[in-house]
């Protein structure tokens, strides 16, 4: 089965551990306002029900703009962020409303790099193989397989 051009078809679904453990904690720990190297609540509506989902993800500051990475794919988020172009993201009881943008593959690499060096131990499976040092030309090569979106304050 192939994926319709506007959805790419790579997705890794993540495991027992992170969906049943990892994620429910710092999901807590997040709702209760503590954040974990960055994590906040991402919550965006979904495309066909119209109904907030929700679910943890790690913000990425890089010179002062703002983006969320997609580490395992084509997930239900980001099918969901790029119908709503944007949704909040929170913290403990604050919510922030932005609009996302999604960046082109050819400007994901130093991006990518960013995440792996903040997140690699946590994430770093789901790269395969590919890590904060390896070449340009890797991290170009895995670009179009993890989304990423530009945020901003709406």
């Amino acid at each position: 089965m192939t994926a319709p051009a506007s959805e790419p078809f790579h997705y890794q679904q993540a495991g027992w551990f992170t969906r049943n453990v990892f994620n429910k904690a710092v999901a807590a720990l997040t709702g209760l306002g503590i954040s974990i190297l960055g994590s906040r609540i991402l919550a965006v509506r979904g495309r066909k029900s119209g109904e907030w989902r929700t679910t943890p993800v790690n913000l990425l500051v890089i010179d002062g703009q703002r983006y969320l990475v997609a580490p395992r794919g084509n997930t239900q988020w980001v099918r969901n962020m790029r119908a709503a172009n944007g949704g909040e993201l929170r913290l403990g009881r604050k919510t922030e409303p932005f609009t996302a943008t999604e960046v082109p593959d050819d400007e994901r690499p130093a991006i990518l790099r960013a995440y792996l060096k903040r997140w690699k131990a946590e994430v770093g499976v789901f790269f395969g193989g590919v890590g904060p040092d390896s070449s340009e030309d890797e991290l170009r090569r895995i670009a179009p397989d993890h989304p990423v979106f530009r945020i901003d304050a709406a």
